[in-house]
């Protein structure tokens, strides 16, 4: 898997960081001592949970060195280290986990084992994309299936998030208690070009990277050409970007 592009990435800092916000007040945790955020990218996400539990110890781990570097460069006041989402330690009170568990398979396996490395009556909360109806995802699944364009199998990687019936199934088998609902946010986005711009730095990164030059401009021109006739222009010059995410905590 190629490497996240934190820079790119942190261009939407301010709209990636209100899930973040959102899931962190719904934790309802007494004064927990060890928390870990899973995917903490930039440290964005970290730094909320800081500030809502300013007395725990919080490790903000990523698999991306790109983004500790900039995590440690942003939050020097912060811990953060390289560590896979299966590879935590145990003995923590929250386990956190901000738009990253899409990227790791088998969530009927991996949530029981997060939930093993809680301490008692900890809680693991969790928000992933669950968007793959909006236009613009259906515009590049579409377009990276095309064999014109040579894509390896090997490059469609797994950014999946199952119904919330199924969460609903597997977390009852291993909480005590917990909660699952969705949020719609309504992304007021400057151009066409920046609806580009945030997937570049997410979705399209395996495709890019198997690109020369001349076939990222073509690339990157089709989807472009394709996003303008998908979403108008309102009055006042932007574009309204749907984003629908899921989310659910659950108690040991």
């Amino acid at each position: 898997m190629s490497d996240w592009n934190s820079e790119l990435y942190a261009k939407f800092e301010a709209q990636r960081t209100i899930p973040a916000k959102d899931l962190a007040a719904k934790i309802s945790a007494e004064n927990p001592e060890r928390i870990i955020d899973i995917g903490c990218g930039p440290g964005n996400s970290t730094a909320v949970l800081k500030g809502v539990f300013p007395h725990a110890h919080i490790i903000g781990a990523d698999s991306s060195p790109d983004m500790i570097k900039r995590a440690r460069q942003n939050h020097p006041q912060l811990s953060f280290e390289l560590c896979q989402a299966r590879e935590i330690d145990s003995g923590y009170d929250v386990i956190f986990s901000n738009a990253c568990l899409q990227w790791v398979d088998n969530h009927s396996e991996l949530l029981p084992q997060l939930m093993d490395k809680l301490n008692a009556g900890g809680i693991l909360a969790v928000q992933m994309p669950r968007n793959g109806d909006e236009p613009l995802y259906r515009l590049i699944d579409k377009t990276v299936y095309d064999e014109s364009y040579g894509f390896a199998p090997s490059l469609h990687e797994q950014n999946i998030t199952l119904p919330p019936e199924r969460y609903f199934e597997i977390l009852s088998g291993c909480s005590r208690d917990f909660d699952i609902w969705e949020t719609v946010y309504y992304h007021r986005m400057p151009s066409h070009r920046a609806l580009l711009d945030w997937v570049k730095s997410t979705r399209l990164r395996p495709y890019l990277k198997a690109l020369d030059d001349a076939g990222k401009e073509k690339f990157e021109s089709e989807l472009l050409s394709q996003t303008k006739k998908l979403y108008k222009t309102e009055i006042n010059g932007e574009i309204i970007f749907r984003f629908r995410r899921l989310f659910f905590t659950a108690k040991k």
